[in-house]
């Protein structure tokens, strides 16, 4: 089944070792199974019958590992129109399509699509072109992201993430190499 240039699985739960199709160039950059696995390690908890949406999806990687391991439903998104082909055949080498969206578009308009709180978000934009920020805006303002929610942004380590930064703190930060995984959790204000 796997095309291109990497080999991309999902590595646990109920689809794991499906190997899925992948661009035949790098202009998408797919999370290795290291970081991967570590990521999924990390925010386990929060996985069991999650809305998820992946945004600036690439091959749908982490939307289709979230609901290997047990997520309900996950809103896939990108502006690429490569990418959104790659997503929706590896939805359907998956058979998830009644757990799966869609949604051709920059993250701003994807965003707009939501219909439900989600309790992961995924952000794993180009690097070095401050769309993690624009992205953690964009989610505060629309005030989408569930209460007891998480946000896992990927960058470059040359990328600083400020610990607080539009409404939401810094959980934790782990490196791998020139990769950088970043767990923000809301902020929420105290009743007085």
């Amino acid at each position: 089944m796997k095309k291109g240039n990497t080999n991309l699985r999902i590595i646990a739960g109920d689809l794991k070792g499906r190997k899925l199709i992948t661009p035949k160039d790098s202009r998408v950059r797919p999370t290795t199974d290291k970081v991967k696995e570590s990521i999924f390690n990390i925010i386990a908890p929060y996985i069991e019958d999650a809305t998820v949406v992946d945004l600036f999806s690439g091959t749908g990687n982490l939307g289709l590992e979230s609901i290997s391991r047990g997520a309900k439903y996950c809103y896939f998104g990108d502006k690429s129109r490569e990418s959104i082909s790659l997503i929706l055949q590896n939805i359907k080498y998956c058979k998830v399509e009644s757990k799966s969206c869609v949604i051709q578009g920059d993250f701003q308009r994807v965003l707009d699509k939501i219909i439900e709180k989600p309790q992961i978000i995924f952000l794993d934009p180009p690097y070095n072109m401050g769309l993690v920020e624009d992205s953690l805006e964009s989610i505060s303002e629309k005030n989408i992201l569930h209460d007891d929610g998480i946000i896992v942004a990927e960058h470059g380590i040359n990328d600083i993430i400020e610990g607080q930064a539009f409404g939401f703190h810094k959980l934790k930060e782990k490196k791998y190499g020139s990769i950088s995984i970043t767990i923000f959790t809301k902020i929420l204000e105290e009743n007085t």
